[in-house]
Formats: structure tokens, C-alpha cells, sequence
């Protein structure tokens, strides 16, 4: 030990101080300085660095793999953790010094330290070879983040919303099932707000309705299951009301059907109706499709239910006081309307066959319209039917009377033949004249439709006696005006031809319901834009 080292020693004892500054007694250094690419030639050192702590020389590789190298010094302490560690020295002529070395995202670095005068010549430190991956780069993960912190909340809250959904309807099924069980036979019909009980098998509506065409029975259900049609019906809101009852919308084995709910008073008439419905080969296309009848009790009071299809529509009246239609829809409902009384008025012959039947009652609140714009006729509760077999008129046991605005005039003045069933066919032929003048009021001609009127509006009162009704039509022998405007389009000029021929005052001038069809199939065709299948119907 020299005699600097031991008065370094004696000062360091006397201070107390720490060891690693007691370089600031070492005695300064000169480094070779250069900046790349300067510094690429080994031989070159333009630049020198004085009172230096350590010497250093480095080579960095960035991500591209460019290498570069330069040599410096460090000249304050604060600077020594940056680049060496000082627990390690290296003098002069020693060949290894400190190093560090280090691996990031943005490059490679390798660091050589040493002490002594120009010290960091020589050659560069190296780097460890480039390695090549072939993975896959890896995703940002802020994207990630950002990904998880938007599908996170929304899939909880989908979640949660669909086991809510689902709680729901299983609470609801489970308090449907209890409110089927809740009530006993015998005071199950006395809820007004509940009337259903459990369905029977699991046919639906239509395969039941094929099942009663196909077994040759009437035109509804058999006998057995009418029976108990009223416990599988559930009542849901009240659709009109009349002098016979009330009709009610209904859910059957999930669809809609018609619930004509009769008055005890008016028994014939269910049973009148009922038997007519009952009728072999009565379902057509333009007959009210019939479900069933059944007798049941509610409120301690007899109800006589009858079960038909439902359409959400109504009726015909109710159609043309709200919607002004086009000649394409005044020819379907006229032309459906004319179908169905062919039907009607035409006895069927054969082992199964159908009698004729005269309606005795049409008018537009008796006939119901169809979504697809076509017409059903309904209500036959004073239904007449005649076999040429037999050559009897049955007319049941109704004390009901007819419409008498829709009365023909024979009705009016008592000179009809009940015992003649061609009289009474020409008298629905007159009630389907004035049908023909509603619709053809609220047809769209020149821009223009009548307000709906009933028939003879302009003459009777609102509800009109049978001698006001008889002295209009028969002594007065007036009938529903014509517009003028009829006269300048050549469908509404036609039915207003047709019309007149189906009110006329004699029976024996009427045209039958044949004709009429037959007529109107003709105006039809003469309209390139109305399209008729082979069976007289209008395709809509």
C-alpha cells in the first residue's frame, strides 16, 4: 500500500464516512469520447474526455437488428449506477471489467466500464446473436382492456335479462296452473273473469274441423266433444250484443273462435241454429264456419253457447261505416256474398246430400268479412230448409221475425206463400239487392264515396214499424236512390242494373242467386286487374 492509500484510510477513520466516497479521492481519468458513427473505425478517436470517474464502451442493437457502438466516460457519481456497477473495478490493463447487459422491447445493449487512462480502447463488447421467432404478435393489450370492459357488462346484462324473462313466465305458468286448479266444478262457471278448464287431447282447431268433414257429420264438431266445449273455452272480452244475446271472443286450443252466447228465452233459435249448422255438406268458403254448441250454467243462470270461427273484421255493416273500398273490393265482397247463397239456395242430392236453405234474415250485420277481403254469411236462426225428397218445408219453431228494412215486399203485405220455398229465395234475393246498394255506396268512384247509409234512410225512421216499412215499399213502391255518379263508371252502372233486378216488386223477376253469380263473373273478367279461379271466387 502506497502512501496515498493509507492517508486516504487515516481520513476515511477520522470522518467516519462511507467507503464508495472515498473515490472522490482517486485520482481522475482520461477516456477516448465518440459518438456513432464515429466511431466505427477503431483507429479513429476524435474526441477525448477529461477528469473522468470510469471509462466506458458500448454497443446497442435496436428491434431492426442495426448495430452501433460508442465509447465515453462518467464524470459525476449519480451517473455511476447508469452505466456500471461500483462494486466492480477494473484497472488498467486489465482485461475484464464490468459489464452490463441489458434485454427490452426497444433493443439490446451491452456496457463495458473500466478505470484508467484511455481504458476503453479497443475493440466493442458483443452482443449475443439475434434470435427469430415465428410466433405470433402478441395482441395490444389496451385493446384487450378495452374489449373485455365493453362485452363484460353487456353479456351480465343479457344474462340477467334473459334469467329474469325466464323467471317471469315460469311464475306466470305456474300461477295459470294454479288458477285451473283453484276452482271446483261447482263453482267454476261462476267466475265471471275465469271460464276455462283443461283442454282435451291435443288436436288443434283445423284438424278437428277436417276430422268433422271427413267423418260425414255436420259441418261442426262431433256430438261427443260439443259436449264439453264450454270447459275448454276461455271468454276473454264481449264483441257485440243484440236482441238474441251476446257475442264474445274466445281462445280455443290457442286460437280465436266466436262465443254466440243466447238468452234462455231464445232456445229456439240455438236449437234452430244449431240444427242448420248441423247440416250435412253445409262448410263453404263463404258460410260462417261453425266449431260447436253447448249448454252450460254460470251465475246460477242457463247459457246456451254457440261456437264459431272468429273474425277479427266484424261484420259488414261495421266494415263499410269505417273503410271506403275500391271496385276490386266492392266485386269480392259482392261476388263472395252471391257464392255463398248459391250454396245456400242449391239442395245437394245424393246418400249424404245437403237441403236448400233460405236464410229469411240477411242483411250486412249478418254477414262477416274475411282478412282477405271476402265475405262469410252468418246467423241462420230462422233458417229455412227444403228437400225435393221429401217436398216439406221445415221452418222450426222461432217466433223471431225478420229485418223488417230487409223485408221484401210479399213479406210486408202478407201475400208470400210459406209453403212455396221458391218464395222464399226470391225474398233473400231482394235482401241481396239492398246489400248490393250499401257496398256500392262506399265504392270509391271519381275520387269520390258516400258516407254509409242503411236502406230507405232516406224514407223510415231509425227503426222503422212494420206499416211504415209496408207503405214505402209496397204502396209508395219506393226504393234506395241511385247516384249519378253511378251512371259514369261502368261497374257501379252495371250493379245498379243488377241491383234493380233483385228489388224488383214482382217475386218471378228476380234473378236467382245463380244469375247473380254468373253476372258478376262476367264484370269481373272485363277488369284485367281482377283475377277468378275456375270456382268463382275472387283471388285477392
Amino acid at each position: 500500500m502506497d502512501d496515498n492509500d493509507r492517508e486516504i484510510e487515516s481520513v476515511l477513520e477520522n470522518r467516519n464516512l462511507p467507503i464508495q466516497n472515498a473515490i472522490l479521492a482517486h485520482p481522475r481519468y482520461k477516456c477516448y469520447s465518440c459518438e456513432p458513427p464515429d466511431c466505427a473505425d477503431t483507429a479513429i478517436h476524435a474526441h477525448y474526455c477529461q477528469n473522468a470517474i470510469q471509462c466506458w464502451k458500448s454497443r446497442t442493437r435496436d428491434p431492426e437488428g442495426n448495430e452501433n457502438v460508442q465509447r465515453g466516460c462518467t464524470t459525476e457519481h449519480e451517473q455511476l449506477p447508469l452505466y456500471c456497477s461500483q462494486n466492480q473495478k477494473t484497472f488498467s490493463g486489465d482485461s475484464g471489467g464490468p459489464k452490463k447487459r441489458h434485454v427490452s422491447s426497444t433493443g439490446m445493449y451491452n456496457i463495458e466500464c473500466c478505470t484508467g487512462d484511455y481504458c476503453n480502447n479497443g475493440s466493442f463488447p458483443e452482443l449475443p446473436p439475434m434470435k427469430v421467432s415465428n410466433t405470433e404478435p402478441i395482441a395490444d393489450p389496451f385493446a384487450l382492456k378495452m374489449a373485455a370492459a365493453v362485452l363484460v357488462p353487456f353479456g351480465t346484462v343479457v344474462i340477467l335479462a334473459g334469467t329474469a324473462i325466464y323467471c317471469m313466465r315460469r311464475a306466470h305458468k305456474k300461477r295459470m296452473n294454479a288458477c285451473r286448479t283453484k276452482y271446483d266444478p261447482e263453482t267454476y262457471y261462476t267466475n265471471d273473469d275465469v271460464l276455462r278448464a283443461t283442454s282435451a287431447g291435443d288436436s288443434t282447431l283445423r284438424e278437428y274441423l277436417q276430422h268433422s268433414v271427413t267423418s260425414g257429420s255436420g259441418s261442426g264438431l262431433p256430438l261427443l266433444i260439443q259436449r264439453t266445449l264450454a270447459k275448454q273455452v276461455s271468454l276473454c272480452e264481449c264483441i257485440g250484443r243484440g236482441r238474441y244475446g251476446e257475442v264474445w271472443r274466445g281462445i280455443w286450443h290457442g286460437e280465436s273462435v266466436a262465443v254466440k252466447i243466447f238468452f234462455s228465452r231464445d232456445e229456439d233459435s240455438w236449437k234452430r241454429e244449431t240444427e242448420i249448422y248441423g247440416t250435412v255438406l253445409l262448410r263453404h268458403e263463404n258460410i260462417l264456419g261453425y266449431v260447436g254448441s253447448d249448454m252450460t250454467s254460470r251465475n246460477s243462470c242457463t247459457q246456451l253457447w254457440l261456437i264459431t270461427h272468429y273474425y277479427s273484421q266484424g261484420s259488414l255493416f261495421d266494415y263499410l261505416n269505417r273503410t271506403a273500398i275500391t271496385t276490386h273490393q266492392m266485386i269480392t265482397i259482392c261476388l263472395s256474398i252471391a257464392n255463398g247463397m248459391v250454396h245456400l239456395h242449391t239442395e245437394i242430392f245424393g246418400t249424404e246430400g245437403k237441403p236448400a236453405i233460405a236464410h229469411r234474415d240477411l242483411k250486412t250485420k249478418n254477414i262477416l268479412i274475411r282478412a282477405n277481403g271476402t265475405c262469410v254469411i252468418a246467423d241462420f236462426g230462422l233458417a229455412v230448409m227444403h228437400s225435393q225428397t221429401t217436398n216439406k218445408i221445415d221452418i222450426g219453431n222461432t217466433a223471431r221475425v225478420g229485418t223488417k228494412r230487409y223485408m221484401a215486399p210479399e213479406v210486408l203485405d202478407e201475400s208470400i206463400s210459406m209453403d212455396c220455398f221458391d218464395a222464399l229465395r226470391k225474398a233473400d234475393i231482394y235482401a241481396i239487392g239492398l246489400i248490393f246498394w250499401e257496398v256500392c255506396r262506399r265504392t270509391i268512384s271519381c275520387g269520390i264515396a258516400e258516407e254509409y247509409k242503411v236502406p230507405y234512410f232516406d224514407y223510415v225512421s231509425s227503426d222503422p214499424s212494420f206499416e211504415e216499412m209496408r207503405k214505402v215499399v209496397c204502396v209508395d213502391n219506393y226504393r234506395p236512390s241511385v247516384q249519378n255518379r253511378w251512371t259514369s263508371d261502368p261497374f257501379l252502372a252495371n250493379m245498379s242494373k243488377l241491383m234493380r233486378e233483385c228489388w224488383h216488386m214482382n217475386p218471378n223477376v228476380r234473378l236467382p242467386a245463380l244469375r247473380i253469380k254468373k253476372t258478376l263473373l262476367k264484370l269481373a273478367s272485363s277488369d284485367e286487374t281482377i283475377k277468378v279461379t275456375p270456382d268463382g271466387e275472387v283471388v285477392v
